[in-house]
């Protein structure tokens, strides 16, 4: 019953992202990579310290585990939030979403190698067909011609920062797994969205552009947008997110968050009105065959 929890939350944690991707994507056409996301790790902070205050979970809480797993939730949060997010949103700025949800499919496998790596979970040849099959579409994405304002330069560039991100977010969840287990799961989103933002804010404050970075809480029409974008990305999602590594095992949740693509590539369709080509197409279904096949084989 918990694996079907954690299956579940991993889902619902791919459609709540893929919407408020769209939503980054309009906020960060005025609002810089790092103010962006030093300002939905905000709102999130805020939510899930309000969560837990009027769920009566106080910082004691904390006492009754080891100073070691708080600390490994804080330098996973530094790797997977502070880095890995502000990195994916110098991507989503220069491909869009259609075609940064296609570099997004190199997370699931990236999941599986680092749950290998340091979790001792057993690969299959079909994690290995999988892979590649994800790795071909990304590959795909590459010749996907690039937005209207984009040079085929940025659009690599583009597509390197996004496999980077994908593979800091994914060491980063992954080295937090087992502290997961046991731990309570909002203490540990917010232990993470709290270091992943302390290191942003001393960035920002020693930036020359600091004045700019700051800007982006100030109230202004573009609030509209972010606030939103931050509820579902940083706080909805995040928590779903943080649920589906907890209650399942990290490959199958990895590879169920991959499934973000669809829904993503359909909201930049109707709300962007990006275009879906023949070639966006066959990326995504190579990238999709890839999750598919990781999915079927026994993890």
């Amino acid at each position: 019953m918990e694996d079907l929890l954690g299956q579940a939350c991993a889902l619902a944690a791919a459609i709540t992202w893929a919407f408020a991707l769209v939503l980054f994507k309009r906020s960060g056409e005025q609002i810089p990579p790092l103010a962006l996301n030093l300002f939905k790790n905000a709102v999130g902070i805020v939510l899930l310290a309000l969560t837990l205050l009027a769920m009566g979970e106080g910082v004691s809480v904390l006492g009754g585990f080891p100073s070691g797993d708080v600390y490994i939730l804080l330098l996973s949060g530094i790797i997977g939030i502070a880095l890995a997010d502000t990195v994916f949103f110098h991507s989503l700025n220069l491909l869009g979403v259609g075609v940064v949800s296609i570099v997004d499919c190199a997370y699931s496998p990236l999941v599986i190698f680092f749950s290998w790596w340091l979790l001792l979970e057993e690969l299959s040849v079909s994690h290995y067909l999988g892979a590649g099959l994800i790795l071909a579409g990304v590959l795909m994405a590459s010749r996907v011609a690039p937005p209207p304002d984009r040079t085929r330069g940025q659009l690599v560039l583009g597509i390197l920062l996004g496999v980077s991100s994908m593979a800091m977010m994914a060491f980063g969840i992954v080295l937090a797994k087992p502290v997961l287990d046991d731990f309570p799961l909002l203490w540990a989103t917010l232990l993470r969205l709290l270091a992943g933002t302390l290191i942003l804010a001393l960035l920002a404050l020693g930036s020359s552009r600091r004045r700019a970075l700051w800007s982006a809480f100030r109230p202004s029409a573009v609030w509209r947008v972010s606030i939103p974008a931050s509820v579902l990305g940083a706080y909805l999602a995040m928590v779903l997110w943080m649920a589906g590594f907890k209650y399942t095992r990290a490959a199958l949740a990895g590879i169920l968050n991959q499934t973000t693509i669809i829904f993503a590539i359909i909201f930049a369709s109707l709300l962007l009105k990006e275009p879906f080509t023949r070639r966006k197409a066959v990326a995504v279904a190579l990238a999709l065959a890839g999750v598919v096949l990781v999915t079927v084989a026994p993890v």
